[in-house]
């Protein structure tokens, strides 16, 4: 079985295809950059994957050493400086991993909004272009005798949105 990849080069987006890839890299950063056939999604995945198992790894470990500690952490009577100590010896690696998630989401976030305004851009440029014209048809008369947009079957342009 074949299996290749997407054509290279950058995809011309709609709006609504720009908003589906925002909607995804908030869900899972990195998937809606690959959508969008960003690069930068190769790198985005994989960070958001090592934060995920990083996080889930070491915060159900720190979740176990905290109610086994729970009395020790509570007690009035107990170091503070100690109990600290412990506390961000245990939790550090699950702290990095919401880090590391936190930063892809970001970045994955700040792809989509270009993303979303590469569509815009293009949607408005698509809309203010003039009709190509078919060149098969070059040099041959009009059929219909019409002076308006409907003798060469090109629809009217409609005003911008704003």
């Amino acid at each position: 079985m074949k299996v290749s990849a997407p054509p290279a080069g950058p995809l011309t987006l709609d709006r609504q295809k720009a908003w589906a890839c925002l909607t995804s890299n908030l869900a899972l950063p990195g998937f809606g950059s690959l959508l969008a056939r960003r690069k930068v999604g190769y790198v985005q995945v994989p960070l958001c994957v090592l934060g995920l198992v990083l996080t889930l790894a070491f915060g159900s470990r720190f979740v176990v050493w905290y109610f086994t500690h729970r009395a020790q952490i509570n007690d009035p009577q107990g170091d503070p400086f100690a109990v600290w100590s412990d506390l961000w010896r245990n939790a550090r690696w699950a702290l990095l991993g919401i880090g590391v998630f936190g930063f892809d989401l970001l970045w994955a976030l700040g792809t989509s909004l270009l993303v979303v305004s590469q569509a815009r851009r293009q949607e408005a440029a698509r809309r203010d272009s003039p009709p190509k014209k078919d060149p098969s048809l070059a040099g041959q008369p009009q059929t219909s005798g019409g002076a308006g947009p409907e003798a060469n079957n090109v629809p009217p342009r409609r005003p911008p949105r704003l």
